[in-house]
């Protein structure tokens, strides 16, 4: 794949490397479009390029003009450079806005065999489709909006096979934490991670796209999975894929695109995913997780390379080594972001919530990934099933993910959040605490007001709603 998208090679060593699909929003576009009108040149091929709306968004209100000024000068901002450029935006209110890495999957814009760039880290996200995803920073947002290809040196690639199945009560979530876990923060770096064996097979989509949106954390550049026929089957109709005989000739050809039985790599680790419990992180870092069952450790027990880390975790989280990650206090628990927004998402966390009341004292509240997802999960009645419980329902958007928005954490409150990132100060407040785990684990600590076993939950809800 990364030589039918070659260019060229370009002097020291890079890659000039097709950019077949890029994606902007409101954040990491404005620079890049300014650049371009300094420069006096202009968007090579709007045809391939698509924008939404989604990090700086408020999730209760987004009626316009919205009320931070700065959201709605960035949003004007998109809104006007489109315009001028011939670039399809789906923005607020156009049935088709949400989460970049929800909505283009959702519309059949991201299929096997293409390269796909965004000003954003979870780029990786779509590469659950057979294709080669990354993340870029503005410069090269504009590069791309320019030239439709990005200067990248090509990347190693390490084989995860994961043998066996996920138990009951275990998700792709608990999957990408155990191996970022087990693997690092940084063992991925100079890789593409390339994921595959009987447990990934057995993966819907959305799931795959977990496990390939959180590739990032583990340092690796992209994340791929093989597209089959669980891939096509959810391609099949949507707004963008290919119709008739052309889709006939697109799946021939991305069936072609497989990695072949005996193909090298430049790594391969194995897990097995009958291994996998719940997974919980207690640290500043995905890579600090631990089992539900298991006790926070003891930094002395870690590597010298994780110790310092380790002991900044544990002043800034103000958590104990040795005890039990079961059990601790939560006052937000939020459900939602590119990593579980999604419908499958909401319905695990349904399940879980059904006929149950958040905790006194707790704030819960679902986003979904887009409007879609949103309208079909209303459709669904999953909307009705959250409220009952006493969890706020909300309108799409990126959210306390990163809370460049007004949904934030306040002063040093602990979040079970089912986003991606779990840095200091990364839901919005410089002294703010998260726990990330699965949305079926957010919805149970909503409901006991602590970190719990999702497990303890599943006979009487899980069955009867998946």
């Amino acid at each position: 794949m990364w030589e039918l998208h070659r260019v060229a090679e370009l002097p020291g060593g890079s890659t000039q490397l097709f950019v077949g699909l890029h994606l902007i929003h409101e954040v990491t576009s404005p620079q890049a479009f300014a650049a371009l009108e300094e420069m006096g040149l202009h968007v090579r091929s709007p045809e391939r390029t698509l924008a939404t709306v989604d990090h700086i968004v408020p999730t209760i209100s987004q009626e316009r003009p919205l009320a931070d000024p700065l959201a709605e000068e960035m949003l004007t901002t998109l809104e006007r450079n489109c315009a001028n450029y011939g670039i399809n935006l789906y923005g607020l209110g156009s049935g088709k806005q949400g989460i970049v890495h929800v909505i283009a999957p959702e519309l059949g814009l991201t299929q096997p065999g293409m390269t796909v760039a965004c000003g954003d880290s979870h780029t990786s996200t779509h590469g659950a489709f057979g294709a080669i995803a990354f993340g870029i920073g503005t410069s090269q947002v504009r590069d791309v909006l320019a030239s439709q290809s990005i200067s990248i040196n090509k990347l190693k690639v390490r084989s995860i096979w994961v043998d066996g199945q996920l138990n009951k009560g275990v998700f792709a979530k608990d999957l990408i934490l155990h191996v970022i876990r087990k693997l690092g923060v940084k063992g991925g770096v100079g890789y593409a991670y390339e994921f595959g064996g009987p447990a990934i097979e057995k993966l819907s989509m959305e799931e795959r796209m977990t496990i390939c949106n959180m590739a990032i954390e583990g340092g690796a550049r992209c994340g791929y999975i093989n597209p089959d026929e669980i891939t096509f089957r959810y391609l099949k109709g949507r707004l963008h894929s290919p119709v008739g005989e052309a889709w006939d000739l697109a799946v021939n050809w991305w069936k072609s695109l497989c990695t072949d039985i005996n193909a090298s790599f430049d790594d391969q680790i194995r897990f097995d995913a009958s291994d996998i419990t719940p997974t919980v992180t207690w640290g500043i870092t995905p890579g600090q997780s631990i089992s539900i069952d298991e006790n926070m450790p003891y930094p002395e027990s870690l590597s010298q390379s994780e110790r310092l880390i380790a002991e900044e975790a544990y002043k800034y989280m103000d958590l104990e080594p040795g005890k039990p990650i079961y059990g601790v206090p939560v006052d937000v628990c939020f459900i939602g972001s590119c990593t579980n927004g999604r419908l499958s998402d909401l319905r695990a966390a349904a399940a879980i919530a059904k006929g149950r009341q958040v905790a006194p004292g707790v704030k819960a509240f679902v986003v979904p990934g887009s409007e879609k997802v949103g309208i079909a999960a209303e459709e669904q009645g999953l909307h009705k099933i959250f409220q009952d419980a006493g969890f706020e329902w909300r309108k799409a958007g990126c959210s306390m993910c990163l809370a460049m928005n007004p949904d934030r954490l306040e002063g040093n409150q602990i979040s079970a959040s089912s986003s991606n990132r779990n840095f200091k100060g990364r839901q919005g407040s410089s002294i703010g605490r998260t726990l990330l785990m699965s949305p079926a684990m957010v919805a149970a600590a909503a409901i006991k007001g602590q970190i719990t076993d999702v497990r303890a939950f599943l006979p009487k809800s899980l069955e009867n709603l998946l």
